[in-house]
């Protein structure tokens, strides 16, 4: 898959991934000695880093299901990466799967019951009032520092090598509370403006990159294609534009970090106003989708931009110009989409911000729960993900069957990228776990399109890197509670406000009074928390 000079750089990341998780699997025996065996000869647990364990005890683990392996079996299982899973490591687990779109309120409830799984894999840090540090010390999950020291030689090593990824998986106390999941460093980009460069070409325009150039394009849709949304996008409790537009103005819709490191609330910046303005006359001229904030699933947006109705979006690499290139061309050969930069309002400027996230993954990372008597083999099962032949499971599947090895770099097989029936995500959903914690491998793409791995060059050109502010900072058990008291009035006030504003039901002058407002309703408290917990993170 991809083109030649792809596999090229394939194969030089997969040869340091592969030589780092060599060094992982050294390592797992020089940590394997009498000192670490079970207390008690009567759980018969193998030695940290062997595999597979040889056990008679079951595992419960509570995760989400890919929605892609939902179409296929009901339970991870079931699945032929669940059945090659228990397997290799020699551990049968239940798995509970909250149903898709209910997540949330499952896991409250779960929590809730005093009957908690071995593992849950969930956000530990947004989701848990209080965030790890809280669940700790309400002894909901444990703090795992000596089960990883003596039941995980692979995660260990990884943390020893790479002192970043240790920071972020600590509390500011230095309690490790998560087994990971870990981005490879070309899997951090993967969402942005695209735009139907046919439609550029059939009208002899260039590709937009300022927010001026941007006006003409989406004018051109409109008049001379016939688009009556020129620009869409996803609805999920925001626009989701992932800053683009509003970063023109070096500004973001939400908490960011400026240029003096100092952490900022976008949406009551004096420039967030120019933002809105901006939105709220493309909006007044039909150039944005007027049903936007009804376009609260993936259905309405896939609907829009395959029926011509749209020519641009802040879409996903894969999930978005992927599927929609995949049914486009079908339909029309000449469709084709291309990821654009994220605009600026000089041309040449570099953007101040856009989509780009941390390798550390939060939002389906593990963690052991207080409620397990098996946490040093809870522990063990899970290290597997981060071991060489694990992390090939993980990333690929089963050799021979979804992938194989083709000069030194893991391909998947015909079976996965040209079955008849389903597409690709789909096929690699029930032989991978697409999510989760494990090692990420850099030679794994869901690219089938050249113009997809192009995206991902034009995306990170952006200096997302300095203004994103991290997702795993751990604000102390106080400061928690204050966050949790005022974050969710604030940001639902600033949400009803920006849809008002942009669609003209609130006029542009009562910015300032909203502002005000937001002020009142203690967002200064919120910055400094996360201020002080910034602070903290970067002393760790």
């Amino acid at each position: 898959m991809g083109n030649h000079s792809n596999k090229k750089s394939f194969s030089i990341a997969l040869s340091i991934v592969l030589a780092s998780t060599s060094l992982l699997a050294a390592c797992s025996k020089e940590n394997t000695g009498a000192k670490d065996a079970p207390k008690s000869p009567a759980a018969p647990v193998s030695e940290a880093g062997k595999y597979p364990i040889s056990t008679q005890e079951t595992l419960t683990s509570w995760e989400q299901m890919d929605t892609n392996l939902a179409a296929f079996f009901t339970n991870l299982s079931e699945s032929p990466f669940g059945k090659q899973l228990e397997k290799e490591t020699g551990v049968k687990v239940k798995y509970t799967h909250p149903a898709d779109g209910q997540s949330k309120e499952q896991f409250n409830l779960l929590i809730a019951s005093n009957n908690l799984p071995d593992v849950i894999e969930y956000n530990w840090n947004t989701s848990y009032p209080g965030g790890p540090e809280k669940a700790i010390a309400d002894k909901v999950i444990l703090p795992l520092n000596d089960l990883i020291d003596k039941n995980a030689p692979n995660l260990k090593k990884l943390l020893q090598q790479d002192k970043e990824l240790d920071k972020m998986l600590k509390t500011d106390s230095g309690k490790y509370y998560v087994f990971p999941m870990i981005r490879p460093d070309n899997g951090l980009v993967f969402r942005g403006p695209m735009i139907r460069k046919d439609w550029l070409d059939e009208l002899k325009l260039g590709v937009p990159t300022t927010i001026d150039e941007w006006y003409t394009v989406l004018k051109a849709f409109k008049e001379q294609k016939g688009a009556t949304a020129p620009f869409t996008a996803q609805y999920s409790n925001e626009l989701n534009i992932q800053d683009a537009f509003i970063g023109a103005y070096k500004t973001a819709n939400r908490f960011y970090i400026d240029d003096q490191g100092k952490v900022k609330y976008g949406p009551i910046d004096p420039q967030f106003k120019d933002a809105l303005a901006l939105l709220r006359k493309w909006y007044a001229e039909g150039l944005i989708d007027k049903d936007f904030a009804l376009n609260t699933d993936s259905k309405a947006l896939d609907n829009k931009m395959m029926s011509d109705s749209s020519g641009a979006t802040v879409g996903l690499l894969s999930g978005g110009m992927g599927r929609w290139m995949e049914t486009g061309k079908k339909k029309n050969p000449q469709f084709q989409l291309v990821g654009i930069p994220y605009p600026t309002l000089k041309k040449g400027e570099r953007a101040f911000i856009g989509q780009r996230d941390f390798k550390y993954n939060p939002a389906v990372s593990k963690a052991v729960t207080g409620g397990t008597k098996n946490a040093e083999l809870a522990v063990k099962w899970m290290d597997y993900a981060f071991s060489e032949k694990g992390s090939m499971l993980f990333n690929f599947g089963i050799e021979g069957e979804s992938y194989t090895i083709n000069n030194g770099i893991p391909q998947f097989t015909d079976k996965i990228t040209k079955n008849e029936k389903f597409n690709l995500q789909q096929m690699v959903s029930q032989y991978t776990k697409p999510n989760g914690p494990f090692l990420g491998n850099s030679a794994k793409s869901f690219n089938t399109f050249k113009e997809q791995d192009e995206a991902v060059k034009v995306w990170s050109e952006t200096d997302a890197v300095k203004h994103v502010l991290p997702l795993f900072i751990t604000p102390t058990v106080e400061e928690s509670k204050e966050i949790a008291k005022l974050n969710t009035a604030i940001t639902s006030y600033k949400e009803e406000m920006f849809v008002k504003f942009v669609m003209g039901k609130e006029p542009i002058e009562k910015f300032d009074e909203y502002s005000n407002r937001i002020k009142e309703m203690g967002i200064d408290k919120v910055t400094k928390i996360y201020q002080d917990a910034l602070d903290r993170y970067n002393k760790r």
